[in-house]
């Protein structure tokens, strides 16, 4: 059995904020989706994001988060 989607993940180095563990062992996809989500964050909405990492630690969770769920919907809807 092959399982080449353990040995990747996208590189969220270029984004220089903090990334959980967690989004690593999300498949490629949604790792991707959650990629796009943060490179479109303006300075407030980051700020935002570092306040619930910091403040929930292991167990935020960005593919619940209501930010994620409503920018989700946004794009699936334009698309």
């Amino acid at each position: 059995m092959n399982n080449t989607m353990s040995c990747e993940a996208i590189n969220f180095d270029s984004l220089k904020i903090p990334i959980p563990e967690l989004i690593k062992q999300y498949p490629l996809e949604k790792q991707s989706e959650i990629l796009e989500y943060l490179k479109n964050l303006d300075s407030q909405h980051i700020q935002a994001y570092l306040i619930a990492l910091n403040h929930l630690g292991s167990s935020f969770n960005i593919y619940k988060s209501n930010g994620f769920k409503e920018w989700q919907k946004m794009n699936t809807a334009s698309k």
